[in-house]
């Protein structure tokens, strides 16, 4: 099966979709076009976007950043959205498409169990012929937490224990954890991950010690979040705190991979104007921008999803290598 093979530090052409609705959406077919779509015009990764398990009634706490949330923030649906399971979404998608790379932004990956995390993300990465990066965070939500019988207050140091076991079982053939949450002793799993050393981890987070900590220890890349993840100056503001972060923790910054989202810039007609929009790439990539998101306005339909998408991939392309 044929692959991106596009390097980690290169930068990359991402359309962002989104896996949930606020209400039933019927059917979930134009989300299947835009995939093959993108896949067929040169993308070189499809972001799946939205990820809760199950929903509490709390949804205000999404505006408190001390939560995990983000300050001014609404959540896009009410308690009876539909959110589909990123794992499962992105397996279904995979079985579609030929070499476009599949992520997500971002995997509550604490409330899986962590051995059965970790082999249905291999298993998923072995099947698309290693096209798989996993983008991980905590989350605001306590109810989902109290839901799935964890503790809300402990999420950070779960996910950090959920990232071990997976590296962990990803990694070693045999395979032996001692942890206050978990212990045991030669455990195998198998197939491994088609990716030398497991599959790319993606930490999101704001520039705070436990993110930061986090990524170091984890992380192929970074997910910003807060204005960071919304806002152009921000991001590019945060980018050297963020580095600067890394590095006390005794990583090489230069190994972390950036994801930033590009804006649309409206023309006359109200649609994303290709040349305004792709004219903020370069202060992107200056900046050290790899992972490049887009969230545009592709149609339903494979074919005319392809036909968008194709113009925006090669200026985007056409622009990354004469920057």
């Amino acid at each position: 099966m044929r692959q991106s093979r596009r390097s980690p530090m290169t930068a990359g052409f991402s359309i962002r979709y989104t896996a949930m609705s606020a209400e039933d959406p019927g059917s979930w077919q134009p989300l299947f076009g835009r995939v093959i779509g993108a896949d067929r015009a040169g993308a070189d990764r499809v972001v799946l976007s939205g990820e809760h398990v199950v929903f509490g009634e709390r949804l205000d706490n999404y505006a408190r950043p001390e939560l995990g949330g983000r300050v001014g923030g609404r959540q896009p649906t009410g308690s009876d959205g539909h959110f589909l399971e990123p794992m499962t979404t992105m397996s279904f998608l995979a079985g579609m498409t030929t070499r476009i790379r599949f992520t997500n932004s971002i995997l509550l990956a604490a409330l899986r169990r962590p051995i059965v995390l970790a082999k249905s993300a291999a298993t998923l990465d072995v099947l698309s012929g290693g096209r798989l990066d996993l983008g991980v965070g905590i989350g605001w939500q306590r109810e989902e937490y109290e839901a799935a019988g964890l503790d809300f207050a402990a999420r950070g140091r779960l996910l950090d224990h959920t990232l071990e076991v997976c590296r962990l079982l990803w990694r070693e053939q045999r395979a032996t954890y001692t942890s206050p949450e978990l212990s045991f002793e030669n455990i195998h799993l198998m197939p491994k991950p088609v990716q030398p050393q497991g599959i790319p981890i993606w930490v999101s987070g704001t520039v705070n010690p436990g993110a930061m900590r986090r990524l170091a220890r984890f992380g192929a890349g970074w997910i910003p979040w807060g204005k960071a993840s919304d806002v152009t100056a921000e991001l590019l503001d945060t980018i050297p705190r963020m580095r600067a972060a890394v590095a006390e923790f005794g990583r090489d910054p230069a190994e972390i991979g950036i994801a930033g989202k590009l804006p649309n810039v409206p023309g006359r007609d109200g649609d994303p104007d290709r040349a305004a929009t792709l004219g903020g790439l370069p202060a992107l990539l200056a900046a050290g921008v790899t992972d490049v998101r887009l969230q545009l306005p592709v149609p339903g339909d494979a074919a005319a999803a392809e036909d968008y998408l194709t113009p925006w991939v090669q200026g985007f392309h056409e622009i990354a290598c004469a920057t």
